[in-house]
């Protein structure tokens, strides 16, 4: 009413003033009003305030006053719908971010919740995790591993202690460990590994921690970060070096007795007045005396964390053939014939005494576990790395479950027993830890009724690899 007024009183003298239609017409478009009542409005209200100027020019008006009476109401027209458009399109879109902002949030708060309970589980583990970016940087740590981390670096109260400035040691606990050694260091470079035995602190507190890591990789597979898990086993560590005296003294205090009674039944023996059921009864005392020797002796060795290897370039075929000739007496009283088939000569990288030790543990077994009229059977074969020997019986075999526990210490399978095969289940642990320290492999496969197959892999070349 404002402009129709000023622009019909000053018309002559301002004819541009309705122009100022523009100011409502955008007011009532962004309003909130029904959007056919601002449009209504729009139009209506400009075609007013040009009408009385095209009044007047009547009955003879130009095309000019037409022009522009009509021209007014039109472009205010299209402004309030240009507007009304944008308006809608502006109030669509604040309604896709907030609907996105909820979105967001309901994100963050089941993020925050996945934290919760990813930290909740971490802290609850009795292991130490540790995650890390590809610098070495810390990027999680449970609260496990930081509470291990003070204890290692007493001077620090963070937890979060550099790898280089903590006390790590090798398995002698004296020589520390080289920055190329240490677990983070390893596992930044790409390298995945368990079981890795390193010692934390120093003095009384001094911990065995076994350690694990995998690497972490990004979306284009390039090495991200990496995990690595710390286990306490200071406890077991401890109780294997306690057994491991145990039995050494054991085996030390059942020897020289032993030795002794051997030695003054030799002496009985060799005298002449013995009568025969006394040398006979002697007889027995001496062979379950050197059956006892034999005992003492395995026991030392399955104990002792020492057992040395000093490999070098060697012929197995030569360590076959004395083998088969050292049990050939043994086979012949069993009725069992030994069958070779090894290539001559077949070179591998192994301690020729200890690798004679493990065959003629194998033969032993495989003709100790034949009835008689079998065969005991060695074969081998070779590749560029690796050496593989086999040694196949015919004997009484054993079950999935037993052949898969028939490396273990004392273990006896239950044929054995019922059998009564002597025995003390010792021979087989010692044979996988002299092929393990050679950084070979030694498998079982085995079924009832059917013999058992053992296979040895030795490197043929050095070291391999992994070793």
């Amino acid at each position: 009413m404002a402009i129709f007024l000023s622009r019909n009183g000053a018309g002559p003298v301002l004819p541009g003033l309705g122009v100022l239609a523009i100011f409502p017409v955008i007011w009532l478009s962004a309003s909130g009003m029904l959007a056919r009542t601002a449009v209504t409005l729009s139009f209506v209200g400009p075609t007013l305030i040009a009408l009385p100027a095209l009044l007047g020019k009547l009955p003879h008006p130009t095309a000019a006053d037409i022009t522009s009476a009509v021209l007014l109401p039109v472009m205010m027209l299209t402004v309030s719908l240009a507007i009304r458009f944008a308006t809608v399109n502006m109030r669509l879109q604040q309604r896709q971010l907030k609907e996105k902002d909820q979105e967001l949030r309901e994100l963050l708060r089941q993020s925050r919740d996945r934290e919760r309970l990813l930290k909740t589980i971490l802290d609850a583990t009795d292991v130490g995790i540790v995650a890390v970016n590809s610098r070495g940087q810390h990027l999680l740590t449970n609260s496990w591993q930081r509470t291990f981390q003070q204890k290692a670096a007493p001077g620090n109260s963070q937890g979060t202690v550099a790898e280089q400035d903590q006390p790590i040691f090798a398995h002698d606990k004296t020589s520390p460990l080289q920055t190329d050694k240490r677990p983070i260091h390893r596992a930044t470079k790409g390298e995945s590994f368990a079981d890795y035995l390193v010692w934390f602190g120093e003095g009384e507190s001094q911990r065995a921690v076994s350690t694990a890591a995998r690497p972490l990789m990004d979306d284009d597979g390039e090495l991200a970060g990496a995990v690595i898990v710390y286990t306490d086993v200071t406890g077991l560590v401890e109780a294997l070096a306690a057994n491991e005296e145990l039995v050494s003294n054991v085996s030390h205090e059942f020897r020289t007795p032993l030795n002794s009674i051997l030695g003054n039944v030799d002496l009985v023996l060799e005298d002449q007045a013995t009568s025969p059921l006394s040398a006979k009864r002697l007889e027995v005392v001496q062979r379950n005396s050197e059956r006892l020797i034999a005992l003492v002796s395995d026991l030392t060795l399955s104990a002792s964390s020492a057992l040395k290897v000093h490999p070098k370039r060697t012929d197995l075929a030569g360590l076959v053939e004395t083998s088969i000739g050292s049990a050939r007496a043994q086979a012949d009283r069993s009725n069992i014939s030994l069958v070779a088939d090894v290539p001559s000569p077949l070179w591998a990288y192994a301690d020729p005494l200890r690798i004679g030790q493990a065959l003629d543990n194998l033969v032993s077994n495989a003709i100790k576990y034949s009835p008689g009229g079998g065969v005991v059977k060695i074969t081998a074969d070779a590749t560029q790395d690796w050496v593989r020997l086999c040694v196949k019986d015919t004997g009484m075999g054993m079950s999935p479950e037993d052949s898969s526990r028939i490396f273990r210490r004392f273990f006896r399978a239950d044929e054995a027993r019922r059998a009564a095969i002597s025995g003390a289940g010792l021979g087989l642990s010692i044979t996988k830890t002299i092929i393990e320290r050679h950084g070979g492999h030694i498998s079982c496969v085995s079924h009832q009724g059917e013999g058992s197959t053992f296979t040895v892999t030795l490197p043929a070349e050095g070291p391999p690899p992994s070793f």
